[in-house]
């Protein structure tokens, strides 16, 4: 078992699992929050900021590998870019001068090439300014994240449940390679105890490649909906995510960027993580019902 770990954003979607995955492997946790949240017992809180550096010596001190799962989208539009930048450099020179040896990074595919969403060249800004520092940085590139609670799984869910005849933007033909969420944990965690993935960057998908249309059209039969999809070649991602709010969970300050970015193709170019990590993947209509079943235990909340 490496040295002590520390989370960032532990209270979020990913965060929360991986923080109960590694405490069940008997880690030595340390989660860094903006404010207090229930934690598996043993697991110890730190509470700060990335865009306050003074809160973030202590959070460091003593930390092996820390994990990099922040994001600033839930505080609005504007400016999030900025507040990535800045938040990705206090933690960089914050671990650097902690001495952490190794950071664990959380991207999205579809970072490379003209004609990105402003969200995923932010993702990518912060992956460069991670990997520039003094630390080994191993850089994650996740397609879609499909799991209970995640704004994708609630995106589609509300989709195919509330609008049975659905116009929709071309973004609905884009290729994509969903991931479920456990299995995502799987590689966060396996990359914390295999030393061969430091430094290196790697592309993480599920055992499927399909459309955004086929991912909605197989979950409305899960659950034995009728979906007709008629595309159209004008809906602003705008308009597209203040109707996705009226249906769904998820703030307009998350869902157009993610909205924005779906015009990107988000599927593996290469699996040599699969080398180092092999496991069996999760299906997606695997993954659907596991999500669909989770959800129904959780408490909901608005995204």
């Amino acid at each position: 078992m490496s040295g002590r770990v520390l989370i960032t954003g532990a209270s979020g979607f990913i965060g929360q699992r991986l923080t109960k995955a590694l405490y069940a492997q008997g880690a030595d946790i340390r989660c860094l929050l903006r404010n207090p949240a229930p934690l598996p017992s043993g697991a110890t809180t730190s509470i700060g900021d990335l865009l306050k550096p003074d809160t973030l010596p202590a959070a460091m001190e003593g930390v092996d590998t820390a994990y990099y799962l922040v994001h600033s989208m839930a505080a609005g539009r504007a400016g999030f870019e900025e507040r990535d930048r800045t938040a990705a450099l206090n933690f960089t020179n914050a671990a650097s001068a902690a001495g952490v040896r190794r950071v664990i990074y959380l991207g999205g595919l579809g970072e490379t090439g003209g004609g990105l969403s402003e969200h995923l060249k932010s993702r990518l800004e912060v992956g460069e300014i991670l990997r520039s520092a003094s630390f080994a940085t191993t850089f994650l590139r996740a397609a879609v994240i499909f799991g209970a609670g995640g704004a994708s799984f609630e995106m589609i869910r509300s989709l195919v449940e509330h609008l049975p005849i659905m116009i929709t933007p071309r973004w609905v033909s884009t290729k994509c390679q969903p991931i479920a969420v456990n299995d995502v944990i799987r590689y966060l965690t396996g990359c914390l105890h295999e030393e061969r993935t430091a430094g290196s960057t790697f592309d993480i998908g599920g055992p499927e490649i399909m459309t955004y249309r086929e991912m909605m059209e197989r979950f409305a039969v899960i659950e034995g909906r009728k979906l007709f999809i008629i595309p159209v070649p004008v809906l602003t991602p705008k308009l597209s995510a203040y109707w996705v709010w009226l249906i769904s969970p998820i703030k307009p300050s998350i869902s157009m960027p993610l909205i924005e970015g779906l015009a990107n193709e988000v599927i593996c170019r290469e699996d040599r993580i699969r080398e180092l990590l092999p496991f069996r993947l999760t299906p997606y209509d695997e993954a659907v019902r596991i999500a669909l079943a989770e959800d129904n235990i959780m408490p909901k909340s608005r995204i």
